[in-house]
């Protein structure tokens, strides 16, 4: 098996047919590790392609007739940004392999005159690789980074150049792993203890006792401590909105859309594994996940409701916390998730209207002095501030509660739990914690 071939399917599945790259690179990386090839290449090369491939685009103009490249069939052009990608980015290919490569590639998939349009483009690159972007701010930073134009627009008139040019750098850096220890099971000083002993390091985050970040993937997660429930990967930012819904012992604890279950497993953990917490989500396939993840970790007090959220029911003020962790335009996940920086298609006013359904339907399960967490992995206004406020002036039984009460200051902003890519090395998220107080 030859990884590029491997790497090049995937790749055409995300940008031609719009399938999710995760789920991808989950089913195939077993297959690239029991060939005998390097996972860590193949997950590189796709997961960087995919993300950079307007900026390879880009570039690839300059050595072609522009407008005979805009016609050209996307499994060339794929092709094309695997070649340009190794020769950029993979230091540990070496020019003429990369090349080399990606041309008997083309030989095999289509025929030697695209081999020879593949051959000639890649060494012109080569020959000459300075690339001039352009001047105007919305259209450099798209181009020299691969965002959508019109989502760097919409940066701009937010955050201004310099601090949306620092976002969409940090979202092309590959991200350490951040992992939460079960404290159910351990705790931290023992679980880093335990990874040094193997010289690998867990370095402490300064947002939270219980996570720690690390260089070393691979190691960690081969590690026979994950698959005995020590410890679980999850940004920091996902903890943190845990940590501000601030479970107790005994509680009875809803979480609407609760796959894969991240936040819903810190929950149980959080309750020292007694209680209840309800997980309500409508995919079957997610909803596994979560109750693989609950095995893994032993957490015994997960109830899960594969249903729609909106319909679950009984509807009564029965819980003590509830969760809603919100459908978003996920602007703060374009680090992780690769493919999702594409889909600005997306609309947003759409969503809007979902959050703020979800919101109110969440709010009448929420016992009095109980609290209601909203929670987002965006950093986008419209869907964060604005719908609590929103919320607030609809429902006065409810009044915002300080996130600072519960986080540390560095990561809350106006009574919200705020994190920032750039400046928190972690993903974006919003959460707002609201007490009933009727």
């Amino acid at each position: 098996m030859n990884f590029r071939t491997e790497a090049y399917s995937t790749i055409l599945k995300v940008l031609k047919d719009k399938e999710y790259s995760d789920t991808l690179l989950h089913q195939r990386a077993k297959k690239i590790k029991n060939a005998g090839e390097d996972p860590a290449l193949f997950y590189n090369l796709v997961k960087g392609v995919i993300k950079l491939c307007l900026k390879l685009d880009y570039i690839l103009q300059q050595y072609v007739d522009k407008k005979k490249f805009a016609s050209t069939d996307v499994k060339i052009k794929t092709l094309l940004y695997m070649g340009l990608y190794q020769l950029m980015y993979l230091n540990s290919i070496p020019d003429h392999a990369a090349v080399n490569e990606t041309v008997e590639l083309a030989k095999t998939l289509f025929n030697e005159q695209v081999a020879d349009f593949v051959n000639a483009v890649l060494r012109s690159y080569l020959r000459n690789p300075e690339i001039t972007y352009p001047k105007e701010p919305e259209l450099r930073i798209a181009y020299e980074h691969s965002f959508p134009p019109e989502l760097v627009k919409q940066w701009l008139e937010l955050w201004g150049e310099e601090n949306t040019e620092y976002l969409a750098m940090f979202f092309n850096e590959n991200p350490e792993l951040h992992i939460r220890v079960n404290t159910t099971a351990t705790t931290p000083d023992k679980l880093k203890a335990y990874f040094a002993k193997r010289d690998i390091i867990l370095k402490p985050s300064a947002a939270s006792s219980n996570m720690f970040y690390t260089a070393q993937t691979a190691e960690v997660l081969e590690d026979v401590a994950f698959s005995e429930g020590y410890f679980s990967v999850q940004d920091t930012s996902a903890a943190l909105i845990v940590e501000l819904l601030d479970p107790q012992k005994e509680e009875s604890v809803l979480d609407l859309f609760a796959a894969p279950g991240g936040k819903c497993s810190y929950i149980a953990e959080r309750m020292n594994n007694t209680g209840e917490v309800i997980a309500v989500d409508k995919i079957p396939s997610k909803m596994k996940l979560l109750k693989q993840a609950a095995d893994r970790l032993q957490l015994t007090n997960i109830k899960t409701v594969i249903t729609d959220a909106f319909k679950y029911g009984p509807v009564a003020p029965a819980f003590q916390r509830v969760l809603v962790d919100a459908p978003c335009s996920g602007w703060g996940v374009f680090g992780r998730k690769s493919d999702l920086r594409w889909q600005v298609h997306q609309n947003i006013p759409e969503l809007i209207k979902l959050q703020e359904k979800a919101l109110d339907y969440a709010a009448n399960f929420v016992a009095p002095n109980g609290f209601l967490v909203y929670s987002t992995c965006t950093m986008n206004p419209k869907e964060n501030e604005d719908q609590i406020a929103s919320f607030l002036k609809r429902n006065k039984k409810f009044e915002l509660v300080p996130a600072s009460q519960f986080i540390p200051d560095k990561y809350t902003s106006s009574g919200f739990l705020k994190t920032i890519p750039f400046k928190h090395n972690m993903d974006g998220a919003f959460a707002a914690k609201l007490q009933r107080i009727k």
